[in-house]
């Protein structure tokens, strides 16, 4: 059900942390070549990895065309041999342990972050209800990354519809799930360089803006950190530079090298959260989560395996990518977070480790997501479990 007269906050409903007990994990089986180099053939098979992977913990939804569906769901039901390499028909009891369902839902990219419902639930009831924001590719007519979005931007109230979610219509408000970090509690984490963008809504003020998220997220205090990381071309969400681990807790993307672009962004943003204090008055405490040593970047042989369509933003060799541990996404019982083959690889686990240390933090290598433009939690979206989910 479409609901259009009232907000969550007026029915008492709240953006819960990520960390929250989930029920499910969306995502999106990629095959836009403008943005998976070489028909998408090496990002399907992390996509692949990492659903397998939190399907253990909890169940997966994968969102496939008509024309991908029957590919989609082939590979979910195939396994790897250890020993061979070959891919083989899994058992019942193995597609059953992975608890993995593709549904059919049309999209123009696979970034479940930003084009699947945000959930919020309620405090009193425990009833969960999605939120459809405006999508338009990051930047719409002035700075957006493809030409036509048509189908990202409903996919959110068609996830809805499809699994039986009442869902808040919050459109024309543009936001996206990545620009947005709730520690459940009333805090929302956003960055300035992208809520206040010119292709976002440019019509409304920092405080109108401020409004709505407070009436959509249930949220009492948005904290505004200054930047992103350097060169994300969504204007610099906040879920690549900064995420909650748990309440007062937060993890900021960091350099100590001071000829890094990178440098005096996170110094500003850290200068902002360190005066800063949550909805609940406590002080937030920043650890600092150390980006790569060597920058990420696209590739000659990257660059020959792109399509472009026309209208869509291109890419060039040379050109550094947003690869950052904060990146991370946390399902129940587990922490997924991006590798690089970097000497600060081992650094992150064992910080996100020490954070998060009633999750086992697991190391994805993620190169064959950031050449799209994102990362983990970019291609991930949870639902939180409500009071019946947690029942179980």
């Amino acid at each position: 059900m479409r609901i259009t007269d009232t907000t969550p906050i007026e029915d008492g409903y709240y953006m819960p942390a990520e960390y929250d007990r989930h029920k499910a994990t969306i995502m999106i089986w990629p095959v836009r070549t403008g943005s998976w180099p070489y028909n998408a053939v090496a990002a399907q098979n992390v996509f692949v990895d990492i659903a397998h992977i939190i399907s253990r913990h909890e169940k997966v939804y994968i969102l496939a065309d008509e024309k991908h569906y029957a590919q989609a769901e082939a590979r979910f039901m195939k396994i790897k041999d250890a020993v061979t390499g070959e891919c083989n028909k899994a058992s019942e009891d193995i597609k059953a342990a992975w608890n993995i369902e593709v549904v059919c839902i049309e999209t123009d990219d696979a970034w479940a972050r930003d084009v699947c419902p945000t959930f919020v639930k309620n405090g009193h009831t425990g009833d969960v209800r999605g939120i459809n924001w405006k999508f338009n590719a990051w930047g719409g007519d002035y700075d957006g990354l493809y030409k036509n979005w048509e189908k990202d931007d409903k996919a959110a109230l068609q996830f809805c519809n499809m699994t039986g979610y009442d869902c808040y219509d919050a459109n024309p408000f543009v936001l996206e799930g990545g620009s947005i970090h709730s520690d459940g509690e009333g805090t929302v984490i956003v960055t300035d360089s992208c809520l206040l963008s010119k292709g976002r809504n440019p019509d409304m003020s920092r405080e109108q803006i401020e409004h709505n998220l407070k009436k959509y997220l249930g949220a009492k205090k948005i904290i505004w950190i200054p930047y992103g990381i350097y060169n994300d071309e969504t204007n610099e969400h906040v879920d690549n530079v900064c995420a909650f681990t748990s309440p007062a807790n937060v993890v900021l993307a960091w350099t100590d090298n001071m000829n890094d672009l990178q440098y005096e962004m996170s110094l500003a943003d850290m200068k902002v959260l360190e005066s800063e204090t949550d909805a609940k008055g406590r002080k937030i405490n920043v650890h600092k989560l150390y980006i790569p040593d060597v920058p990420v970047c696209v590739t000659e042989e990257d660059l020959e395996g792109y399509v472009f369509a026309e209208g869509e933003d291109n890419r060039e060799a040379g050109e550094r990518l947003a690869a950052s541990y904060a990146n991370f996404y946390i399902a129940n019982g587990i922490v997924l977070v991006p590798q690089f083959n970097d000497e600060k690889d081992k650094a992150a686990i064992e910080l996100l480790s020490k954070l998060m240390p009633d999750r086992k933090v697991i190391g994805i290598y993620a190169r064959d997501i950031i050449v799209g433009g994102g990362n983990i939690h970019c291609i991930t979206q949870q639902i939180p479990a409500g009071v019946i989910d947690l029942q179980k």
